[in-house]
């Protein structure tokens, strides 16, 4: 994987952003004495179960208080880079992923927390699956801890198929799952063909359509760091998504994130869903959703490739700069580890644990009950993505839904704004592409003269 120098565009980023909702953060110690943990994380179902569940960690760690900063995914991203990368010391805990792992590593912004886990008797880092544990890990050692992990794949309602006598295929093509949309659209009052995401964010549209560019013959760049946003491959997987956005999706679909299409496929209001395998936790769990049991599961849709699916993993990591490392580490233990996961099944139900992380979590007989229509789908999944080995044609980055260079958070904020802005049928798929073309060609060009 090529890296670069974080003053190039991270750096440059942070100095323009506000950190806000982090009052107390950084104070040694609380009045009482305790140590005063401040953690951030996204406001995702599995990270509000495990606020609500926070009384079991302070029950066993009297010395510790934690303060919870809970934001939605962009704004989350946001702050926790503004943090991170200025030296602040506003947070002890931090929700990244894959993406940033590696790079905040190499620059120093992180706990190395290969010796914590070393000393933790049970704590059993080997359990993490395989693929997993190598993206969060640099120089051997694990920067983060896996707090669930995920590739993408295809739920559909069974129940709905039947009524318009049509059929999932083993492995689909998105040709085939565009016909399907097609004809699911409006089987019943209020129900859409797909539900795709189109909210402007790298982590957000940029996430599935990656995925699906990958597997269209797509690129970003070539091995000389050519942008290629305006070749036929790009331009034909941006056509694809788009017009099966407008044709057959839900409808806003240009502001909606994974939270919104989470809620609108459990509420019944879709007849296909294609994201995150984390999916699960909540359309499976019948307090909130109206379709668990309903469901069927179809590996990551396919045009040139045999897999389409991504790798990603919300982790937990402490900043080099907190001030309680020990404590953090604690708090990362207690939510990481396989009795987080057996006190998740005990108070909610496994259907709720998070997913795709620990190997022992699909061994658990509670856990093979409840996910046999999806836990092969999804561990598969997870086990073959090769961030390495993206697409069809080499490239000089590493990432299925994301490129993991420092400059993709801006370059791919830049570039998801287009691709949402021609879901919303504000701009066409060529003006978008041209003004996205662009953009890559100035992240290309400090490539170029970096490698003469």
């Amino acid at each position: 994987m090529h890296t670069t120098s974080i003053t190039r565009t991270t750096a440059v980023a942070a100095t323009g952003l506000l950190l806000t909702g982090c009052a107390g953060a950084g104070a040694p110690l609380s009045e009482g004495g305790a140590a005063h943990l401040t953690v951030a994380i996204v406001s995702n179902p599995q990270m509000q179960d495990a606020i609500s569940l926070q009384s079991q960690f302070l029950e066993q760690h009297p010395g510790i208080e934690v303060d919870f900063v809970s934001l939605p995914e962009n704004e989350a991203r946001a702050k926790i880079t503004v943090s991170v990368a200025t030296g602040s010391d506003a947070f002890d805990v931090v929700m990244i992923s894959n993406y940033e792992t590696r790079q905040w590593a190499e620059y120093g912004w992180l706990t190395d927390l290969q010796p914590l886990i070393d000393s933790s008797e049970g704590y059993d880092h080997e359990d993490f699956i395989p693929s997993i544990r190598e993206d969060l890990s640099y120089e051997g050692h694990m920067y983060s801890v896996p707090f669930y992990g995920e590739s993408s794949f295809l739920a559909y309602r069974k129940d709905l198929f039947a009524k318009a006598g049509v059929e999932m295929p083993e492995n689909p093509t998105w040709k085939e799952v565009a016909g399907l949309a097609a004809e699911l659209d409006g089987v019943e009052p209020g129900v859409s063909g797909i539900c795709l995401r189109g909210l402007a964010g790298w982590g957000e549209v940029l996430s599935p359509f990656n995925s699906l560019l990958n597997t269209f013959g797509g690129r970003w760049y070539d091995e000389d760091w050519n942008a290629e946003l305006d070749s036929p491959e790009f331009h034909r997987a941006a056509e694809f998504y788009v017009d099966l956005a407008r044709e057959h999706g839900q409808p806003g679909a240009a502001n909606s994130g994974f939270g919104d299409c989470l809620n609108h496929y459990a509420q019944g209001r879709a007849a296909m869903f294609y994201d995150s395998t984390a999916m699960v936790s909540t359309i499976e769990d019948e307090g909130a959703s109206v379709v668990a049991g309903l469901n069927g599961y179809a590996p990551a849709p396919v045009a040139e490739t045999g897999y389409g699916g991504w790798l990603y993993t919300w982790s937990l990591a402490i900043p080099s700069t907190s001030e309680h490392k020990e404590e953090a580490w604690e708090f990362l233990e207690w939510m990481t580890d396989k009795e987080y996961v057996r006190t998740v099944a005990e108070e909610y139900g496994w259907e709720r644990v998070p997913p795709g992380n620990r190997l022992s979590t699909f061994d658990a007989p509670g856990y093979q009950e409840v996910s046999e229509a999806y836990a092969e789908p999804m561990l598969e999944g997870i086990r073959r993505a090769d961030p390495e080995d993206p697409g069809t044609r080499p490239v000089p980055y590493e990432g299925i839904g994301f490129l993991a260079i420092p400059e993709f958070q801006d370059l791919g904020t830049r570039v998801s704004q287009q691709l949402s802005a021609a879901v919303a049928g504000q701009i066409t798929v060529e003006e978008a592409l041209e003004q996205s073309q662009e953009y890559a060609e100035t992240v290309g060009e400090a490539y170029k003269e970096e490698n003469r």
